[in-house]
C-alpha cells in the first residue's frame, strides 16, 4: 500500500496561487483521509510566475522526489504547456536516468511530455489523472468511476482492467468557492466504439494528449519544443513502437478537426501507424467534434486493419479511469474491458 506521496508542479504552478487555495485544501483532506502521508516538493507551491520562470526548479523537484526513499508515489497538480523545457535539466548530464527508482507516477495532459521522458529511461508510468483535477474535485465527493481507479491504484501499486464508465460529465464551467459540493451534469455513456479492426488486440500502451503530441512536431506554441524533443530524442523511433498501443485524448483546447488531422498527420509521419498493433482514443470533453474525430481517424490512419477503439474514459473529458504504461494490455472491445498484466511497485 502507497503510504507516503509527493506533489509536484512540472508544467502550471497553479496550485500555489491563493485562488484555488480552498481546492488544494479539499484535495489534501482526502489524500488524508486515506491516510497517506502528502509531501508538497519544496517549488511546488511557488505560483505560476516563479515556476514558469524556473523550469530547473520543477526539475529538481521531479528528482527529489525520485531519490526520496520515503516517497511511494509522485502526483502530478496539474497540466499546462511547457513541461518540455525540463529536458535539459533531467537529460543533459543523465540526471533523470541516475535519480530514477521505481514509485508509481501518475498525471495527465502536459504531463503526456513527463510519461515520454520517463519512458525513455525505462520506468512504467500510470496515465489518466492529477491533484487538482482529481482529487480536488469540487463535488461533494471525487467522481465514483474516478475514486475507483485511484484508489485501487494507491491500495495495489497496479490497475488490473479497465471498463466503461456507466455517464459521463459536462465539463465545470466555474471554479469558485461556491462551486464546492454541486455536481455536475452527467449523460449516459456508450462505452468502448470499435471504429475498426479485430475486436482483440494487445500490446503495451504508450501515448497521451493529443496536443501535446502534436507540439512534438509543430512550433506554432513554442518555437523551441520540437527543436529539444528532436535533440533528446523525445518521441520513439518507429522500431520502438512495434506492437505497441498508442493512446490519444484530446485536451480542454478542444482541437479543431483541422489541428486534429494535422496531428495524426505528423504522426502517421513517424510511422507509428504501421507497426502498432491498436489505437485507443479517449473521449473529447463534452464530446465536443466527436463525429468529426471518429472520421478522421480511419482516414488519415489509413489502416483499414489496425484496431481502433473511441469514446475510452481517459484524459481530459470527465469522469477518468488511470492507465498503466509499459504493461501488457489485452483490449477486448466486445466484452468492453482492457486487462493489464499484473505487477506492482509496492
Amino acid at each position: 500500500m502507497i503510504k507516503n506521496v509527493a506533489i509536484v508542479s512540472l508544467s502550471s504552478g497553479i496550485i500555489g496561487e491563493p485562488i484555488v487555495r480552498f481546492e488544494v485544501e479539499i484535495g489534501l483532506c482526502r489524500l488524508q483521509e486515506y491516510g497517506l502521508n502528502v509531501k508538497f516538493m519544496p517549488n511546488a507551491l511557488m505560483g505560476l510566475e516563479f515556476l514558469k520562470n524556473h523550469p530547473e526548479k520543477r526539475a529538481e523537484d521531479l528528482l527529489q522526489a525520485f531519490r526520496d526513499p520515503e516517497i511511494d508515489m509522485i502526483l502530478c497538480a496539474i497540466g499546462g504547456d511547457d513541461t518540455y523545457r525540463l529536458l535539459p535539466y533531467l537529460f543533459d548530464h543523465d540526471e533523470l536516468a541516475e535519480a530514477v527508482t521505481d514509485k508509481v507516477f501518475l498525471g495527465f495532459s502536459d504531463t503526456t511530455v513527463n510519461h515520454f521522458m520517463l519512458h525513455k529511461v525505462g520506468l512504467r508510468s500510470f496515465y489518466g489523472q492529477s491533484f487538482l483535477a482529481d482529487i480536488c474535485e469540487l463535488s461533494s465527493e471525487m467522481h465514483p468511476y474516478t475514486r475507483r481507479y485511484f484508489e485501487e491504484l494507491i491500495t495495489t501499486g497496479q490497475i488490473r482492467n479497465v471498463t466503461p464508465s456507466g455517464v459521463w460529465y459536462e465539463e465545470r464551467k466555474s471554479f469558485s468557492s461556491d462551486q464546492v459540493g454541486k455536481p455536475l451534469t452527467a449523460h449516459p455513456n456508450c462505452g468502448f466504439e470499435l471504429l475498426q479492426g479485430p475486436c482483440v488486440f494487445s500490446g503495451k500502451i504508450l501515448g497521451g494528449c493529443i496536443d501535446s503530441l502534436y507540439d512534438f512536431f509543430n512550433s506554432d506554441r513554442y518555437a523551441d519544443m520540437p527543436v529539444l524533443c528532436k535533440k533528446y530524442h523525445l518521441f520513439p523511433d518507429k522500431e520502438e513502437w512495434v506492437g505497441r498501443i498508442l493512446l490519444l485524448e484530446s485536451s480542454e483546447e478542444k482541437p479543431s478537426p483541422e489541428k486534429y488531422r494535422r496531428a495524426l498527420e505528423y504522426l502517421k509521419e513517424t510511422g507509428v501507424f504501421d507497426v502498432v498493433s491498436g489505437v485507443l482514443v479517449g473521449k473529447p470533453m463534452n464530446e465536443m467534434y466527436s463525429e468529426e474525430y471518429r472520421r478522421l481517424l480511419p482516414e488519415i490512419i489509413d489502416r483499414p486493419e489496425l484496431p481502433i477503439v473511441f469514446n475510452l474514459n481517459i484524459g481530459h473529458a470527465m469522469p477518468r479511469c488511470i492507465i498503466p504504461f509499459g504493461v501488457e494490455a489485452e483490449v477486448n472491445t466486445e466484452k468492453q474491458i482492457i486487462r493489464f498484466a499484473s505487477g506492482s511497485y509496492l
